[in-house]
């Protein structure tokens, strides 16, 4: 046997090809967006996020903000470097402990670039430390943070993360999370999930909340202010947990009677859903001037003026059954909204029928029947709406006639296997309208292509099926008992 001996100089030279990645022209930057056509800087290429923990420190008298973010994500690329959708001043970052470089481009992102490239299939964890007062923040010419008379709420579609903490901001990058809020004594901190615990300390009172399914960016909430909570139980066993800002005022007893029903209906949803999907429900109404409602996960926001005119239970199904379409089941690409709000219209539906206000049926054929061959409702397409129509009436109300439709195609057997079915067949993940589709005739056994065709892609009005002959004839339709509470829920976001 012989020993081959290798020079100490020649050794040092062989770690250090050894330390230098072996295919380095491979490392290339993440893409400044996920490629969401609609919206093409929204989300990130080059990771995917699977937990968010946030600790948070908020001064309610200036609206100043303090934060620590850990996010934890995969490569999926070899990296040289990645963004983060943020908008808050940011004063360090670090990679796997590393110091790392950074810098901010465009409206909203903030560009990291770590001490040494980072392998696809890499394990990381990014700290980025950061404070500002979100309310003097804007991206595109609007905000998403809304400064209420004791502190701030952060809701809104398609965006609200960017001003509270930094994230890959699109749908299909779904993450658990854990949010640490400590504000004021008198002041509380409300997030998704579930409370933890709270802990007082010098003036301060931590709130520690958890979610611990997959939950898009733009539904994780956080409300920072004065409230009464209530809590409670489900007949099905769900824990409710809601919250009221305590200045609403005249509105404050019709924003109870409706929340406080969020227990029953979400029960009642789910005889058409399935079980409910999360370990808590809830909702709450913080003192503020927007006039939307959003399906924020398991603690939906509504604004104050959906109770102006009195109880509005209509909205809380609406906001509920996005639980399932649109927080369970998230869309793939913001074109496939239909998904979210034509559901959760039909769902208005079939609470109005439960109420004895109108049936689904009656409701179509009143949206049929209320506009006229040439009017613009037509023209917007719910199964591809553009950003510029994305939350347009006829994307909640147009859709939900195709929904009806559709059930009257496949009947109520087929129809509601799918309602039930949909949500647990792409449990936790995202899907399309042409998902959708094809598991709707795999069901039905029937093809549809035409029915969504006519339904959500052209735009124009369609020939009204000869099962409606009342409304073939012209004969005029009466508006069911509970339009104006549905029409009230069309939400306009602040995008």
């Amino acid at each position: 046997m012989h020993r081959r001996m290798i020079a100490p100089g020649a050794l040092a030279a062989a770690s250090v090809l050894l330390a230098i990645p072996a295919s380095a022209a491979s490392y290339s930057p993440g893409t400044p967006g996920i490629g969401d056509p609609y919206y093409p800087y929204y989300g990130n290429g080059g990771y995917d996020v699977s937990h968010y923990d946030l600790r948070l420190r908020y001064q309610p008298k200036t609206d100043e903000l303090q934060g620590t973010a850990t996010i934890l994500a995969k490569t999926t690329q070899d990296l040289s470097r990645f963004d983060l959708d943020f908008l808050l001043d940011v004063s360090e970052v670090r990679v796997n402990g590393a110091e790392a470089s950074f810098t901010t481009s465009g409206e909203h992102e903030l560009v990291v670039t770590p001490k040494t490239p980072l392998a696809k299939g890499t394990q990381i964890t990014v700290v980025v430390r950061y404070s500002g007062v979100p309310s003097a923040k804007s991206a595109y010419g609007f905000t998403s943070w809304h400064r209420t008379p004791d502190g701030g709420v952060a809701a809104n579609e398609p965006e609200a993360a960017w001003w509270w903490f930094p994230s890959n901001d699109h749908p299909t990058d779904k993450a658990t999370y854990d949010v640490s809020v400590a504000v004021p004594d008198g002041t509380q901190a409300l997030s998704n999930g579930t409370l933890q615990s709270t802990a007082s300390k010098l003036g301060w009172t931590r709130y520690n909340w958890r979610q611990n399914k997959p939950q898009a960016t733009y539904l994780a909430t956080l409300a920072l202010g004065k409230f009464d909570i209530t809590t409670g139980t489900s007949d099905g066993g769900v824990p409710v947990v809601n919250a009221y800002s305590k200045d609403l005022g005249d509105t404050d007893g019709a924003a109870r009677a409706s929340v406080e029903r969020t227990g029953e209906i979400v029960d009642w949803l789910s005889g058409y859903f399935g079980p409910y999907p999360f370990s808590t429900a809830g909702g709450y109404v913080p003192n503020t001037t927007t006039g939307y409602a959003l399906e924020t996960q398991t603690r939906v926001y509504y604004s104050p003026r959906q109770f102006a005119n009195g109880s509005n239970t209509s909205v809380v199904v609406h906001e509920l059954a996005h639980q399932w379409y649109g927080d369970y089941v998230s869309l793939k690409g913001w074109k496939d909204i239909w998904i979210n709000e034509g559901f959760a219209r039909y769902a208005q539906w079939l609470w109005s029928e439960h109420e004895g206000e109108g049936t689904a049926q009656e409701l179509a054929d009143y949206v049929y029947a209320s506009h006229p061959a040439d009017d613009a409702f037509w023209t917007v397409k719910p199964g591809d709406p553009g950003p510029d129509e994305q939350f347009a009436s006829a994307v909640y109300d147009r859709g939900a006639l195709a929904i009806q439709e559709l059930r009257n195609e496949i009947g109520d057997d087929a129809f509601f296997a799918v309602l039930k079915g949909w949500p647990k067949e792409h449990a936790y993940g995202n899907a399309s309208v042409a998902d959708f589709q094809k598991y709707a005739e795999q069901v039905s056994g029937k093809p549809l292509s035409a029915l969504f065709d006519t339904w959500l892609f052209q735009p124009e009005k369609p020939a009204a099926p000869s099962v409606r002959a009342l409304v073939k004839t012209g004969t005029a339709v009466a508006q069911p008992k509970s339009w104006k509470k549905i029409e009230a829920t069309n939400e306009v976001h602040g995008h």
